[in-house]
């Protein structure tokens, strides 16, 4: 599903620093592993003396990084951030951004950016993005987790794209826009390794909520069969503890109930499946747990306030 939508389900993260017990699983690496996007668009461009690149919203996620020479970041709404050779700046939210020298200029007139295409040519890197479309599968939680600017500076991690490589991608070529997708991957997924593991980087409540014996249990069964019919008391019965016992520790540790967090749990399901297009209502219903698709499409539309075939367009139209 894309980001946009799907992080308006999902609770805003809390801040805290217990880790979870090591033997449950690693909620994080499990988002970073559902990390895929398809479509992914790339910049590359170098620029000397005063200059403004201006780059539109809409993308839930995009990447920013610096080669050669400083540059600032101003997300809308937000702080400019200074980033120098080698550190990575992530921006969520979808809103538009600026990225100009690091002696901003509001005047200066705006410097197209040329997207990285089959065939393009393009001059020496200075600085390269990278930015998610609509229809990316990047988990909600995670965005939710997330600033509005994330900036991972080069002695916290390495940019695992070398500036041939980024040559590389504007070469015409079989399988060119898997090169693209996967390598955006890579770089998200380096950048948020190290992002989450600085020295006392507060994690987010969901993270700790996977750690706790019960509720972190109930997590793992409502994410693995959502289609299931659960309730509160089976969902209890499983985890071996009490209705009331286990809505209250779900709540305090997730940020909701557990039968909210299932809802949207399989309404960000259906999103991803709907983006296929021999997928009809009826079968996506059964695949996540509605019992019909008229229920889906009610509660689709209610958390939504778009129709599942609304949805579908416009993920459509946004695909490149």
């Amino acid at each position: 599903m894309g980001a946009s939508l799907k992080a308006g389900m999902t609770a805003g993260a809390q801040a805290g620093t217990e880790a979870p017990t090591a033997a449950a699983a690693d909620p994080i690496a499990e988002m970073l592993d559902g990390v895929r996007t398809r479509g992914a668009v790339f910049h590359q461009s170098a620029r000397t003396g005063i200059w403004e690149q201006h780059f539109d919203g809409g993308s839930p996620l995009a990447l920013i990084g610096a080669l050669h020479g400083p540059a600032l970041v101003l997300p809308q709404g937000g702080d400019a951030a200074r980033l120098g050779p080698g550190d990575i700046a992530v921006l969520t939210g979808g809103g538009p951004y600026v990225v100009t020298d690091d002696h901003y200029q509001p005047t200066a007139p705006a410097v197209p950016v040329a997207p990285i295409a089959g065939g393009a040519t393009t001059v020496p890197t200075l600085l390269f993005s990278g930015r998610y479309t609509m229809r990316d599968g990047v988990p909600g939680p995670l965005v939710a987790a997330l600033p509005t600017l994330a900036i991972v500076r080069a002695d916290e991690g390495s940019c695992p794209v070398s500036p041939t490589i980024l040559d590389d991608l504007s070469t015409a070529g079989p399988g060119q826009q898997t090169l693209l997708d996967r390598t955006l991957d890579l770089m998200l997924i380096a950048a948020l390794h190290a992002w989450f593991n600085r020295p006392g980087a507060p994690l987010p409540a969901w993270y700790r909520a996977h750690g706790d014996p019960v509720v972190g249990q109930a997590l793992r069964l409502l994410d693995a069969g959502p289609d299931q019919p659960w309730t509160v008391a089976t969902l209890a019965a499983r985890t071996n503890t009490s209705r009331a016992a286990l809505a209250r520790r779900f709540t305090a540790l997730v940020g909701r109930p557990p039968m909210t967090y299932l809802r949207e749990r399989r309404l960000a399901l259906a999103a991803d499946l709907l983006r296929q297009p021999d997928a009809t209502l009826a079968a996506v219903s059964r695949r996540v747990g509605f019992s019909s698709a008229f229920a889906l499409s009610a509660a689709f539309k209610r958390e939504l306030g778009i129709s599942p075939s609304e949805y579908r367009a416009r993920t459509t139209a946004a695909a490149p």
